[in-house]
């Protein structure tokens, strides 16, 4: 008993740990959602968006003279010292819960409340100096303060993916540069296509995630319209005249967004589309990342019953019971996190699908298969780049000789003999383990010297 206080609220009365932040309506959540085992303290940049929100909330009531100076200033220290990552400990709920947030932005409210009662000189629990409610929540509910802390934290965690994918296109862009005259057959349905470069084949790969860059900027560009000043359901009642837009401008100088107030704050309060395209943009890179995964894994296989045409870097024993067996480890582990991502991106469109009337009560599952997708993809991106990409090697042999005894070269014959001949060539290729130049010669379709100028495979690389 001497280690909790006694805190009470509309349920009655519960013992909280002494030294604890947080309050009655934390320990009831700590108490009600053993769930996913994945805490808010789990995800500090939707702790310190929490801060900043309160801090601009804060400064907001402030400047409409609703709170006085002093208690303001606390307030506003206490929330630095969120952002700066202080205090994280004591955000002990689990990310899924019930009560459509209600427990996130009470623990915040407790947590600030109980730390500027401390810097006040006072005891933790002595709420009539400073209130979880009546003073940090104060103009605000839930079904604001929790979907705008929501965007907030994931306007950062964008910025940070999208470093991480900027810095694995560079990546392969560099393998592009150093396979440049590696030349190899490229395939289609898996079967012999036309020759390319190995360095083709990586930049590519550079190609196709770059795009992804913008996607994702775009997507998130979304996130900047907020709803604070709706309150409960919109009509933004006990929030003051002119509160929606100060706030929104408060929080953009904090921020460092171009947050503004939603035109219509009915309509914003509920809505979660936002939320869905952002995570499709996410689903569409996990999709690529995975083929690309895909590609590494097919071409370096073997070493002796594949195409090895690459190698990727040993990084663990593959086999408890095949001595000398190394698996691509690396980008198989890349996949399951795409699948992960991917199947994040179902969850969010459930929830939001869910959504009913003036709010949507799904945003906890919501945020965190939407924070999930971005910390797993992000932690991805480093792991292929760092342990894969930078150290893959190229077999120059192999691929050359692939393209040298490749059936695919024949299509380069086409537009000199026909497409008929050219496929009875391929054909009689195929049955008699000839190679198409010496059978071309055989017939006499062409003299050795304009074969040698048509076959020869870095003729093939480009149009001409």
């Amino acid at each position: 008993m001497e280690n909790f206080r006694n805190e009470s609220d509309l349920l009655g009365t519960l013992q909280v740990p002494i030294n604890a932040y947080y309050g009655v309506q934390t320990q009831r959540a700590i108490d009600n959602f053993k769930i996913s085992g994945q805490h808010l303290s789990s995800y500090p940049h939707f702790i310190a968006a929490l801060g900043m929100v309160k801090k601009a909330a804060a400064k907001t009531n402030y400047e409409l003279g609703l709170l006085e100076e002093n208690l303001y200033q606390k307030i506003a220290e206490t929330c630095d010292e969120l952002i700066a990552g202080k205090y994280h400990d004591q955000f002990p709920i689990d990310m899924i819960q019930g009560g459509a947030g209600t427990s996130v932005n009470m623990n915040a409210n407790e947590v600030i409340a109980n730390i500027v009662l401390e810097k006040l000189g006072k005891e933790k629990g002595d709420y009539q100096f400073c209130s979880p409610n009546d003073h940090i929540n104060l103009s605000q509910s839930t079904n604001d303060a929790y979907p705008t802390s929501i965007k907030i934290a994931l306007l950062n965690m964008n910025i940070e993916l999208v470093e991480k994918l900027k810095k694995i296109v560079e990546a392969f862009r560099a393998k592009g540069k150093e396979f440049s005259k590696v030349i190899k057959m490229g395939r289609t349905q898996l079967q012999d296509a036309v020759p390319m470069t190995l360095g083709q084949e990586f930049e590519a790969f550079a190609a196709t995630l770059e795009e992804d860059i913008s996607k994702l900027n775009a997507n998130a560009n979304l996130f900047v319209e907020i709803n604070m000043g709706a309150t409960a359901i919109g009509t933004g009642l006990n929030a003051p005249l002119g509160y929606a837009n100060l706030c929104a401008k408060n929080l953009a100088q904090l921020s460092g967004f171009p947050i503004i107030s939603a035109p219509n704050l009915v309509e914003a309060t509920p809505d979660t589309g936002s939320y869905v395209i952002y995570s499709s943009a996410m689903k569409r890179l996990a999709v690529k990342l995975s083929k690309i995964c895909n590609d590494l894994r097919l071409l370096s296989s073997g070493p002796r019953a594949g195409f090895f045409e690459i190698n990727l870097p040993p990084m663990q024993p593959g086999s408890s019971i095949m001595p000398g067996k190394v698996n691509p480890v690396i980008p198989e582990v890349v996949n399951q996190v795409c699948y992960k991502v991917i199947g994040n991106d179902l969850t969010v469109t459930f929830a939001s699908e869910a959504g009913q009337l003036q709010l949507n009560v799904m945003e906890p599952v919501l945020s965190h298969a939407i924070m999930e997708s971005n910390i797993f993809l992000g932690n991805a991106l480093d792991t292929l780049r760092e342990k894969c990409i930078n150290g893959i090697t190229a077999n120059k042999e192999v691929c050359l000789n692939m393209v040298k005894h490749s059936i695919g070269i024949v299509t380069a014959l086409n537009p000199y003999i026909g497409y008929k001949n050219s496929t009875e060539i391929a054909k009689e290729a195929l049955e008699t383990g000839k190679s198409v130049y010496n059978l071309v010669l055989e017939k006499g379709v062409l003299s050795q010297e304009k074969l040698d100028e048509i076959l020869d495979p870095e003729n093939m690389l480009n149009p001409h």
